[in-house]
């Protein structure tokens, strides 16, 4: 089996769509999460030909470790190890949720002591986090 050379200065992205149907884009650090929604739906895979297309670019959305990524991020900003492949979700939505500051990190609301609770698994079509007081964004 052959391995697929990346240039160091390049990112790969592995993008994986609800359906879980994959594909891999390169791009440099300095591309924003807007440019990469954009990038994909003017070049939409040929494998991805039975998925739905959105009408327009802005509505495709990047998820990386859980969080949506708001369109002037950039690949550098996330810390992305150039020259590896790094997996990211691609879904559609129309807004994003507003970001907030203690955003770092799931924490039970109703605990007095802000203890961090461990990741716990979600329906699919749940936004909520593993209680009513805990929410996913």
């Amino acid at each position: 089996m052959g391995t697929k050379s990346i240039s160091s200065d390049i990112i790969n992205l592995k993008l994986i769509l609800v359906s879980g149907k994959t594909a891999e884009f390169q791009f440099r650090p300095t591309t924003t999460a807007a440019d990469i929604a954009k990038y994909v739906f003017e070049n939409w895979p040929e494998g991805w030909a039975s998925e739905e297309k959105a009408d327009r670019f802005e509505v495709l959305r990047l998820i990386y470790q859980g969080r949506f990524l708001h369109g002037n991020v950039t690949l550098n900003a996330l810390h992305l190890q150039q020259g590896k492949t790094t997996v990211m979700h691609l879904v559609q939505r129309e807004h994003l949720p507003e970001p907030t500051n203690g955003d770092q990190k799931r924490k039970h609301k109703h605990d007095n002591n802000q203890e961090e609770t461990p990741a716990q698994p979600l329906p699919s079509n749940s936004t909520s986090g593993c209680c009513d007081a805990c929410s996913i964004l």
